[in-house]
């Protein structure tokens, strides 16, 4: 199983996805069983370490996200990856047009997908430290849940 987590610079919400799942399936033993990694829709950061104030707020709760680099999405990810999680509705719109037809991989929504009171994680990058840490609030929560998705589907 592989899974792709994408927001718009893959800087933040992204990076910090990977990061906090790639945990959750190391304590479950099943980092030999499910592939992990994040990009944006937008190249601003392309080859860029995340957001220092993300790698701060993720370190606070024992996630690194210090080797990370950001990279673009790109047409050949459709076909390499089993499931595809958009942080907002915009970034899964910019995904649904770059989707070749013949994809067959899934594309949804992270937080609506799992039904946790909001749909989209909110973009933190213009905002003070308080986002950092609701984005974390948020997929913490929507990572596991996944994990009991993917633990059913193995």
């Amino acid at each position: 199983m592989k899974v792709l987590f994408v927001c718009m610079g893959n800087i933040c919400r992204s990076p910090t996805a990977e990061a906090v799942f790639r945990k959750y399936v190391q304590d479950a033993q099943l980092d030999t069983r499910i592939a992990i990694d994040s990009a944006g829709t937008g190249d601003w950061h392309v080859g860029k370490g995340p957001d220092q104030r993300a790698c701060q707020a993720a370190a606070r709760r024992g996630y690194d996200l210090n080797a990370l680099r950001a990279r673009q999405v790109t047409v050949e990810d459709f076909q390499r990856f089993d499931l595809i999680l958009a942080m907002d509705h915009d970034n899964l719109r910019r995904l649904q047009v770059l989707r070749p037809s013949d994809s067959h991989g899934e594309l949804d929504l992270f937080l609506r997908r799992y039904k946790l009171g909001a749909d989209a994680v909110p973009d933190p990058y213009y905002g003070g430290e308080d986002g950092f840490e609701q984005v974390l609030d948020l997929v913490e929560r929507a990572s596991a849940a996944l994990l009991d998705e993917l633990r059913g589907r193995l």
